[in-house]
């Protein structure tokens, strides 16, 4: 096992405080048992009505790394690191099966039956209100999981960035679901360990981006 991985993990705010957006890989590879760890935290991220609306697939053949930097401008970074999450968000999550959520909340004791029964009338409602709004809502809970994967990667000694620049169907026909015009593409991270460091940026003072009740009353901090 490489020996990056046994290190501490770091805490939640150590961990966001020292994230950066990593332009190069190395090739070590991630452990079984520590990729088993990332896709668990990425899964326990949060959705709308616990949907899980999305799809995660890990992509680490070489030949589908190669296909899917060329569907992504080129992007390197999804060829030097060891695996590429791709995050595909899925629309008609909400039509589908609901089933086994409903039952494991039930035998886990979370949910109630009468929040089972408010849920099977309130999802179908509200979603159907939304009607063209499901695809952006869907990759909203996509973007929820992928952030929960960058911050339990930065935990956990590995490095990843969030990469935006690619073709949607291109992606889709890569990971084999251009037959699925509902699933959308949120957002592909590559994991794996740095290649180089990376510094901090800076960011603007609150009083450009944060704002109290009304965009006019600048938050002061």
């Amino acid at each position: 096992m490489n020996a990056i991985t046994q290190v501490k993990p770091l805490d939640v705010p150590s961990a966001i405080a020292q994230r950066r957006s990593i332009k190069s890989f190395k090739p070590d590879p991630i452990t079984p048992e520590l990729l088993k760890q990332l896709v668990e935290l990425t899964v326990a991220a949060p959705s709308s009505f616990n949907l899980q609306d999305w799809q995660i697939i890990l992509v680490q053949d070489e030949t589908q790394k190669a296909a899917l930097s060329a569907a992504s401008w080129n992007q390197q970074q999804i060829v030097q690191a060891p695996v590429t999450f791709v995050f595909a968000a899925d629309a008609a999550g909400w039509k589908k099966d609901l089933n086994p959520i409903y039952n494991q909340a039930l035998q886990n004791g979370t949910w109630t039956e009468s929040t089972v029964n408010f849920f099977r009338t309130a999802i179908p409602q509200f979603h159907a209100a939304l009607q063209d709004k499901n695809r952006e809502y869907a990759i909203k809970d996509a973007m929820i999981a992928a952030t929960h994967l960058v911050l339990a990667a930065e935990s956990l000694g590995l490095s990843s960035c969030f990469l935006n620049g690619w073709e949607e169907e291109k992606v889709k026909a890569v990971i084999g679901a251009t037959e699925d015009p509902d699933l959308a593409i949120a957002v592909l991270v590559p994991i794996g360990y740095a290649g180089e460091p990376r510094g901090n940026p800076g960011r603007l003072p609150f009083a450009d981006k944060v704002f109290v009740d009304r965009v006019a009353n600048p938050y002061q901090g």
